[in-house]
């Protein structure tokens, strides 16, 4: 049978056109040209300034024969040249590889070389880096362009062209046009692999433009918000924000590098509504001094995602008078792809259980088609109980095209038509999920499973501690035990055995820390807590002492 509504109701460019986040920056540019964009320090760019600008750039580019294809990667800051960057690379159909900052110069090495990059543009802070990697590059090297910044002094120039400088070779009023093809890809992001070389994961327009829209809806952000850069655009592309601030017509502060009181003073200098940032972000916010804090009149909104956040952080939040949600996603998701969807009647409940409540990853973002905790071997969901763990899986346009040049660790992700997200989970009877643990993250104490992300939130609890991280430590009897490392707040003082009598107070004994160690905790660029290394020194140093 003839399906009537197929006959002569075929696609044409009147009714279909390609689904792309560059739309968002044309639109807010003709509806605002004269609202402010973009602010950096002194300097202040209005939509139709950073839509002109984007267009040199995009412009500057095909000039030097960049187009589709081709990689384009920013070593930046969070400056006005890395937001233009998400636009003016992909309107050539280039693709945007984003480098993270804090990254040695052999791993920096080996995204330029695996990407391909044909142009680098990069700021002087991080010119040692570059200049290493570069040196270690075997083939062809890209062209690179100096970002120069007012507001950093030091460095050195490595590039070709300022970045200024580069801009006056395009036009800003480049004709580009929208991809033919959504699925084209528009950005490159490498996975931070603790062992081997990083995967690329690669975005298309399609994904940006709807984890976009959906950032908007799914947090119920208004127009015109004013957005504080804390995460860093590198990371998902900043959970696909530039994009975001674009539909919305929001304005972008931007700011170099995370401190509070640069934090707290630009919030109440720009009032600003919005911001993004890892637990430890918040962390630090929280344990900062009261007089920081003072003169906030107005509503702060903050997305919590990174590292599982303690329900001691989204309670201390709180207390601060932020309005937090917590979302949850991956490199491999384009940032958040599931938020914790809130109820108003959790605001009746008593502020350490809604604090509980509130951190539970929960439910699929509203652009997402699925987030579902399926049995690692049968691939069955598990039932919604709150204690059979299985693995978070994704489906859906919010997950990545795949990873450049990798077929066989493409193929594996995506076994049984789900994203496997490594992370293990249960999902409570009203069908949120919540993360115990990564699968190399539990504990197997004596044939029983620990998750450390239970006893770390136990840790946080603990008035003297800012961070915290809980790893298994060989143990002779019980095959591994609970090692917990501390990072305690500046002027506190306390004993293992302190923080083993509020673990014991909270906890099953098994479940209790057997050894404490003192000491700043190594972080990522983004704040995530590296428990890789914590692993290897308990592997090593605490197993024979």
């Amino acid at each position: 049978m003839v399906n009537p509504y197929s006959v002569g109701l075929e696609q044409n460019p009147a009714n279909f056109v390609a689904l792309s986040p560059l739309s968002f920056i044309e639109r807010s540019a003709f509806v605002y040209p004269k609202r402010i964009s973009v602010i950096q320090g002194a300097r202040q760019f209005t939509w139709k300034e950073s839509y002109d600008r984007s267009r040199q750039l995009a412009s500057a580019l095909k000039n030097r024969g960049i187009g589709k294809g081709d990689t384009v990667a920013a070593m930046l800051p969070n400056t006005a040249s890395m937001f233009e960057c998400h636009f003016g690379v992909p309107m050539t159909g280039a693709v945007l590889n984003t480098l993270n900052t804090r990254l040695d110069a052999e791993a920096i090495a080996f995204m330029l070389a695996h990407g391909e990059a044909k142009v680098l543009i990069t700021d002087p802070e991080f010119s040692a880096i570059i200049k290493a990697a570069l040196a270690l590059l075997e083939g062809p090297k890209p062209l690179v362009i100096d970002s120069l910044d007012p507001d950093f002094t030091g460095g050195e120039s490595l590039g070709e062209k300022t970045y200024e400088d580069f801009l006056k070779e395009g036009e800003p009023d480049f004709k580009w046009s929208l991809p033919d093809d959504e699925w084209d890809a528009i950005a490159l992001n490498y996975t931070s692999g603790t062992t081997g070389n990083p995967k690329g994961v690669v975005y298309h327009h399609r994904g940006a433009y709807l984890n976009a829209a959906s950032n908007i809806i799914s947090w119920g952000m208004p127009p015109h918000a004013v957005y504080l850069w804390t995460l860093p655009m590198f990371h998902c592309n900043g959970w696909c924000f530039p994009w975001t601030l674009a539909a919305n017509a929001c304005t972008s502060v931007c700011l170099r590098k995370v401190d509070p009181a640069l934090i707290f003073n630009l919030i109440k200098a720009h009032k600003v509504t919005h911001m993004c940032g890892a637990p430890i972000v918040w962390g630090m916010m929280i344990n900062s001094p009261d007089s920081l804090k003072e003169g906030i009149a107005h509503q702060v909104n903050g997305l919590i995602a990174g590292a599982a956040p303690p329900a001691a952080i989204i309670e201390g939040c709180e207390k601060m008078g932020f309005n937090i949600t917590h979302v949850y996603g991956l490199t491999e998701t384009y940032g958040p792809a599931a938020v914790c969807a809130k109820h108003p009647e959790w605001d009746k409940l008593p502020i350490d259980l809604r604090a509980a409540r509130n951190g539970r990853q929960g439910v699929r973002y509203h652009m997402q088609e699925g987030i579902e905790v399926r049995d690692t071997v049968s691939l069955e969901p598990v039932p919604w109980d709150g204690e059979t763990m299985g693995e978070i899986m994704f489906k859906g346009n919010l997950v990545m095209k795949g990873y450049l040049k990798n077929p066989k660790a493409t193929e594996e992700a995506f076994e049984g038509g789900w994203f496997h997200t490594g992370d293990l989970a249960v999902v409570h009877s009203d069908g949120y999920v919540k993360i115990k643990d990564r699968s190399k993250d539990i504990i197997i104490s004596g044939g029983e499973n620990i998750s450390s992300l239970e006893v770390e939130d136990v840790l946080y609890r603990h008035p003297a501690v800012v961070a915290a991280a809980v790893v298994a430590k060989p143990d002779e009897k019980w095959g591994e035990v609970p090692a917990a490392f501390v990072e305690l707040k500046a002027d506190a003082a306390c004993t293992e055995a302190e923080i083993i009598e509020h673990c014991r107070a909270h906890l099953a004994r098994f479940k209790v820390p057997k050894q404490v160690v003192f000491g700043e905790l190594p972080k990522t660029s983004t704040g995530k807590i590296q428990k890789y290394v914590l692993r290897q020194h308990a592997n090593s140093v605490l197993a024979i002492e």
